[in-house]
């Protein structure tokens, strides 16, 4: 391609007339992935942060993609509002993504401005992961690089032709509903725009399938996290002012009560001053936060501790870090410039010594998602017009400053080769290597269904916690959904005593527990046993998402493109590559559940089902909304109550179908970076003439897994 060199006065020139597209620059940077270059690029931006090399092999091994146009026919123009980006849209193709978007799941025809906002209500687009990046089910995705505020038009503007057709469909009707049907059809295009850019990148990731698109992004991104093996238990966070004593009684609780839990969280009151924060230990509440944090660990349990960026007066990094903040106070705090490598390692080495070489496992970082700019009355955070040393203004690190954040802790654990489970309350594009699970204040179950689905589309991973119940009935069909999610957590912040004991708030801090509690206890212990159980499971679904990018929780339309059935289906899911998930909420007794093509089996009742149609199912309060397709073996284990570094799961395989089958399970230490090193082995389970029979391959000399039982499931 013919590369052209303007000079800046035929380029003021240019941004005058208002277009400036025919100076891009194409590049293919890797297997499937081409990069548009066009103007004057961005400082900051997503991808510049991205700190993992693109994972080359892999990348090699995916099937070649075949765009469904013409790279030309991507549309770059720069004039003096911006720049604007079209690229083509068939009237047949379906379009997800936008990041974590909360409201909409399908996002042809919508018009959709991914922003960082704390409370993403009323479908504008704001998000606590507001990527900038789409899929289309015709194969190939397509990510604007750039942190400032894009409006995503997705086929449903058109433009004025400029030509002598001025003939236009005009119809008349003396109804009103005739009056204001429109006709329209949007034009062949989604457009984005990008006020204040004066150049931009383009990344085109090609499929051939949908699902190869996320694959091509995750691996260029570095492929997907690998949380620590323990991550995937139970986590549970604490009363916000519990004490060290009280926690103790809480993991007490949980050991004698023989209901798993891997992570207690502490909430604000762990510091001596938490809004603005301090990271000192309250010495009044945690006397000796070593010894306690030794005595948990010897109990099975990590420490994960919550906090915020925002650095207070009382805080011994105010000092070091007040020269590398930005110019504007949140709750009289400073806004640490992660943008800037030098202040970024400040507050980690900070953390390290503080906290992470003593064995803090992780953190909760919260308040990184702005305040909510759906109300005129919301204004803690800092204001988009805020400058930071590096340059980045206020626009910019409020989308990239969730994302910079868990960067910055992630890497402490990374280089200390120890891994960890974050949990975030913003995030963006690249961010798929990061095991932080996002968050939200919002509590909506249908929504926080529909964001295990979109989490698929964006590189990230979700959580659906539970908090508050309206009834033991919503409380328990939460829980199932955290069940079958990437993170199963409870967040108690404001309750004494564990929600399925009380449920009301009230009574609950009251000491009065309900009459049916330990009913209700041994519901819950029922589900949460189901989940160790599927750990090793959901472990080599997160490797297949490391090594081959294919996302562990995933909307159905992933795997079935081509079945229309599949493209507003927002409310089931796949997790790995044989379990389809179709959870309740409080309202459903029974539910429609749509099985793609194939054969599936009713999880609790082993009943098969034919798929290509819809049925009706009435699970109970303790049986998973699950089906099982057919090829698939199960791999689960003997629940544990945690996981500990010399954990071995007993583990029995469900085949289902009378054909033969094979299954991967990924075994390595679990809890370091090794596996990078080629530490690991890759269990493979073989289901040949109704014998099973397993092979491993790999440098782990240690093994953890255990095959008891073979069981078919016809």
């Amino acid at each position: 391609m013919k590369k052209y060199f303007i000079n800046s006065v035929m380029l003021y020139l240019l941004l005058q007339i208002g277009i400036v597209s025919a100076y891009s620059q194409t590049a293919q940077v890797a297997a499937g992935v081409i990069k548009i270059s066009t103007g004057e690029m961005d400082k900051f931006t997503p991808y510049g942060f991205c700190s993992e090399p693109p994972s080359k092999a892999a990348l090699d091994k995916l099937p070649p993609g075949k765009l469904p146009f013409n790279i030309a026919d991507i549309k770059i123009s720069i004039n003096k509002r911006g720049v604007v980006v079209e690229v083509p849209l068939d009237q047949s193709e379906q379009l997800y993504g936008f990041g974590m978007q909360i409201g909409s799941f399908n996002q042809r025809g919508l018009k959709k401005r991914p922003i960082v906002n704390d409370n993403p209500l009323n479908d504008l687009g704001y998000t606590h992961g507001p990527a900038t990046f789409y899929v289309s089910n015709k194969g190939y995705g397509i990510l604007i690089n750039t942190a400032r505020y894009t409006t995503f038009y997705c086929g449903s503007t058109a433009r004025l032709k400029n030509n002598n057709d001025t003939t236009a469909v005009v119809k008349s009707g003396n109804s009103v509903e005739e009056l204001y049907k429109s006709d329209h059809k949007a034009s062949g295009y989604v457009t984005a725009d990008i006020p204040g850019a004066k150049g931009i990148e383009v990344f085109v990731f090609e499929g051939p399938d949908l699902k190869n698109v996320m694959q091509r992004y995750n691996l260029f991104g570095g492929g997907g996290a690998m949380p620590a093996i323990w991550g995937l238990g139970v986590k549970y966070r604490v009363k916000a002012d519990f004490n060290q004593n009280q926690v103790d009684k809480m993991a007490a609780y949980f050991r004698n009560n023989h209901i798993p839990c891997d992570v207690l969280g502490l909430e604000p009151k762990w510091q001596t001053a938490a809004y603005s924060c301090s990271y000192v230990w309250n010495k009044s509440f945690f006397p000796t936060p070593n010894e306690f944090i030794d005595s948990m660990k010897n109990k099975g349990f990590h420490i994960n501790l919550w906090e915020h960026a925002f650095v207070s007066p009382k805080s011994p990094l105010y000092r070091p870090l007040k020269n590398k903040a930005g110019n504007y106070l949140v709750w009289n705090g400073l806004v640490p410039d992660f943008a800037d490598t030098a202040a970024s390692n400040i507050f980690a080495n900070y953390h390290q010594a503080t906290f992470v070489q003593y064995g803090i496992s992780g953190f909760k970082m919260d308040e990184c998602d702005n305040s909510n700019i759906s109300f005129g009355s919301d204004t803690w955070s800092f204001p988009e017009l805020s400058q930071f040393p590096s340059g980045i203004d206020g626009e910019q690190m409020h989308q990239l400053f969730g994302l910079l954040y868990q960067k910055t802790i992630y890497n402490i654990y990374k280089k200390l080769n120890q891994r960890t489970y974050l949990d975030v309350r913003a995030s963006n594009a690249f961010a798929s290597s990061y095991p932080a699970a996002l968050y939200s204040d919002t509590y909506v179950h249908e929504e926080y269904i529909r964001m295990i689905l979109n989490s698929g589309f964006s590189g990230m991973i979700w959580s659906p916690e539970v908090r508050e119940s309206n009834s033991i009935k919503d409380f328990m069909r939460r829980s199932q959904t955290a069940v079958l999610s990437a993170q199963m957590l409870f967040n108690s912040w404001y309750l004494q005593n564990p929600p399925w004991l009380q449920i009301n708030k009230e009574k609950n801090n009251n000491g009065e527990l309900m009459d049916n509690a330990q009913a209700v206890e041994a519901d819950i212990r029922k589900l949460l046993n189901f989940r160790m159980s599927l750990i090793p499971y959901l472990y080599s679904a997160f490797a297949d998402y490391h090594f081959k990018g294919i996302p562990p929780f995933r909307a159905l339309v992933m795997d079935y493109p081509g079945d229309k059935n599949t493209y507003n289906l927002s409310d089931e899911y796949m997790i790995g590559n044989g379990i389809l998930a179709a959870p309740l909420t409080e309202k459903q007794d029974e539910r429609k559940v749509y099985l793609p093509e194939g054969t599936w089996y009713d999880y609790n009742t082993n009943q098969r089902f034919e798929g290509g149609r819809e049925y009706t199912i009435k699970p109970d309060l303790t049986q998973l909304p699950i089906f099982i397709k057919a090829g698939t073996i199960l791999p689960l284990a003997k629940p544990v109550e945690h996981v500990a570094p010399d954990t071995r799961f007993e583990i029995t395989c469900y085949i289902y179908g009378n054909a033969d089958a094979k299954a991967t399970l990924f075994e390595d230490d679990g809890i370091t970076f090794n596996y990078e090193k080629g530490g690991y082995n890759m269990l493979n389970l073989i289901w040949n003439k109704n014998k099973g029979e397993t092979r491993r391959d790999g440098k782990l000399k240690n093994t953890r897994y255990i095959i008891k039982k073979w069981q078919v499931i016809n």
